[in-house]
């Protein structure tokens, strides 16, 4: 496994049950067998989900007298949006002048009706 926190992330979100699993970790805190409830898949398979989730830092699991509890990780998610922020800031500058260069066409058309 890659030890680049980024790929680890990306590569757990990457697949539709552990974003699901994350979407219901939004509600609050569960139980593994909870979380397993929508998905038709064996205990040892949600786990592996679980694991993956929590190697990524996407997750925290706690024990909880015989219960294992998970949580979302808002650090690990943190990590994920300060990345994509980034690009998000470089396609905002795109869109932005390309609405500029948009305008400037429109105004032109507009006087050379005229």
């Amino acid at each position: 496994m890659t030890t680049d926190p980024l790929s680890r992330i990306f590569g757990a979100l990457a697949d539709p049950t552990r974003r699901a699993i994350l979407e219901q970790l939004t509600e609050g805190e569960k139980t593994a067998g909870q979380l397993a409830k929508p998905f038709k898949m064996s205990a040892p398979a949600i786990s592996r989900h679980l694991k993956v989730l929590e190697t990524a830092e996407l997750i925290e699991r706690k024990v909880d007298a015989q219960w294992r509890r998970c949580s979302l990780n808002a650090e690990g998610l943190q990590k994920a949006d300060d990345w994509v922020a980034r690009y998000r800031t470089f396609w905002d500058k795109r869109l932005d002048a390309l609405d500029t260069y948009l305008l400037e066409m429109k105004q032109k058309a507009g006087t050379s009706n005229e």
